[in-house]
């Protein structure tokens, strides 16, 4: 099992191979790279991809105006 970073998964793929590895657009795979999410690759035994993302919890704390 091999894990990377968003980026460096996109940038040995290229986007639309990736977007298409994650089962996701490829507008996707920019915007969520262009936001500075943390985003890790994990690549399983079986050759398929699964992304996970890392974020503070509980996230939604920004959006309803929660000062921590």
């Amino acid at each position: 099992m091999k894990e990377s970073s968003l980026d460096e998964f996109v940038a040995s793929k290229g986007q639309s191979e990736a977007a298409r590895q994650l089962r996701v657009s490829p507008p996707a795979i920019h915007k969520a790279i262009s936001a500075g999410r943390d985003i890790r690759v994990i690549e399983n035994a079986d050759g398929t991809f699964k992304a996970t993302e890392l974020r503070p919890f509980p996230s939604q704390a920004a959006r309803f105006g929660v000062v921590e």
